[in-house]
């Protein structure tokens, strides 16, 4: 066997090489599944699967968590998944809410009225605190998190996958999750296309002292946003700012972090100072780099995550769509795991979160055009300003990037509205909808009183509430809170059960 003797969807055997093969042991794994990188996405993902009692592994290759880092915007999709999963008492208390609006492509422009939410803001939190509260998240229920350890090759066979760390050590597992970010060691050594555009822009970015007075920096930062939407300083204190400046040129990615005198050089030259730029918290640099993964799984290998998926940030879209991601993918590999899933359930991971994925490249690359500083893509910003005043516009754009707006494919075209998008969290008799999700177990909600789901108990709830906000008369919610099925015939809620849930117990 080789090392990484992985079958593409089709059944036809890819490899990539190392200059040792594994030899594992073909039975007695020691997880269900490991993951690569406890970032949002593997610390969300080891937690969903933990619900269902899954053994989990995760493998974070930094020693020790980031004391700083950037603000994550939490848009109303994800807030609506913590408040599903009863984390946002936690997320609150560390962020800070904002309107949801201006997200597209930073037009200024006030929430579209209505938005279907009863958590329409963003929650804007550093990242530093995300990861750590979604990992401790997972760690309560029961995941282990080896951290300074990274993936460094694996093989996967007929029942299971090895994996061995950096250091030698081999680990036995029945699935593997590569949610290590844009480099993706695990997609690298899948074998996985990763088709797209290279970076053709570079954004430096920042926290860092300035001495210049406040009005100063304000009015010269109104001032060249007009035309250059890559500019910005953002007071995070008295003193300390969050700074952004297009780069001069794209670099090498292996190239190190900029430093205080790559951002001097560049404040002066596009605002004429430097603003007594000084003592650096944090410096980076980002790239426009738009990259989607030909398949999310292959064999008993996935991909989530930034290891999925990269894009300009335009948006705040990317940490959200990795959570996203693996809630879509935790009680699908769960149930697979536990062997109750039905024949074709793991494959809707990437049915359903691919078309998502590639939807948010397209709306990151019209962000970024807007964004240019040139004559013509200046015009159509303007233009595209004064439709934001439409609030249909407004609303299809918001959508777009808060995640509000998907519909997975979960019949036929003409079926109902509802069919495969979220349902919000309305109110019930018994109060919350979410706080009915916590545990990540499907859910009847009749208001009819005639159907039940009595033969899946261990996997799906029921509510009956005659009084429930809903516009149908019976919905079965999926663990990720999308509506899998809608009406009020017996046999057909049953053909929906099986289909989502595997066969009745007993």
């Amino acid at each position: 066997m080789h090392t990484q003797q992985a079958q593409s969807p089709q059944g036809s055997p890819r490899s990539s090489g190392s200059p040792r093969p594994l030899h594992p042991p073909r039975s007695s794994c020691e997880y269900d599944v490991i993951i690569a990188g406890c970032g949002p996405t593997g610390a969300m993902l080891a937690a969903e699967l933990r619900l269902h009692g899954t053994r989990v592994l995760v493998l974070e290759k930094d020693t020790e968590p980031a004391s700083y880092g950037r603000i994550v915007g939490l848009h109303t999709r994800s807030i609506e998944l913590m408040a599903m999963r009863g984390l946002l008492d936690r997320m609150l208390e560390h962020g800070r809410r904002r309107p949801a609006g201006g997200l597209f492509a930073a037009i200024p422009g006030p929430p579209p009225k209505d938005l279907d939410s009863a958590h329409a803001y963003l929650l804007g939190i550093p990242q530093p605190a995300l990861v750590a509260l979604l990992e401790q998240h997972a760690t309560d229920l029961g995941a282990q998190v080896r951290h300074g350890c990274a993936v460094a090759r694996f093989a996967q066979d007929d029942e299971g996958v090895t994996v061995e760390p950096a250091g030698g050590e081999q680990l036995r597992t029945r699935y593997l999750v590569g949610c290590d970010g844009a480099r993706s060691t695990v997609r690298k050594l899948l074998g996985v296309a990763f088709p797209g555009e290279p970076a053709r822009n570079d954004t430096l970015m920042g926290e860092m002292r300035l001495t210049a007075p406040r009005e100063e920096i304000a009015a010269k930062t109104a001032e060249i946003r007009r035309t250059q939407q890559r500019f910005w300083l953002r007071p995070l204190d008295e003193t300390t700012y969050s700074v952004v400046v297009p780069a001069a040129e794209v670099g090498d990615r292996s190239q190190p972090p900029p430093t205080i005198e790559d951002f001097r050089t560049r404040l002066r030259a596009l605002a004429g100072t430097d603003f007594g730029a000084h003592s650096p918290r944090r410096l980076t640099r980002f790239g426009d780099a738009t990259r989607l993964a030909d398949h999310y799984r292959v064999g008993r290998v996935l991909l989530a995550g930034d290891a999925a998926h990269i894009h300009p940030p335009n948006g705040g879209q990317g940490a959200n769509l990795g959570i996203q991601d693996a809630v879509n993918l935790g009680w699908k590999l769960a149930a697979q795991i536990d062997g109750r899933a039905p024949d074709t359930l793991l494959d809707t991971y990437h049915a359903e979160r691919h078309p998502v994925a590639a939807d948010v490249l397209d709306n990151t690359r019209a962000q970024m055009a807007l964004h240019s500083p040139e004559p013509g893509a200046q015009a159509l910003r303007r233009l595209l300003t004064e439709l934001m005043d439409f609030d249909e516009v407004n609303r299809r754009l918001t959508e777009k990037i808060t995640a509000t707006g998907i519909r997975y494919d979960l019949g036929p075209g003409d079926g109902p509205d509802l069919l495969g998008r979220r349902l919000p969290d309305i109110r019930l008799r018994q109060g919350r909808l979410y706080d009915l999700l916590h545990h990540g177990r499907g859910l009847l909600l009749d208001r009819t009183g005639r159907l039940t789901a009595d033969a899946f108990t261990d996997r799906v709830d029921q509510l009956t509430d005659p009084t429930a906000e809903l516009d149908a008369p019976c919905v079965l919610l999926r663990p990720d809170g999308h509506i899998a099925w809608i009406g009020d015939d017996q046999a057909d809620l049953d053909d929906h059960l099986a289909r989502w849930f595997g066969k009745p117990a007993g």
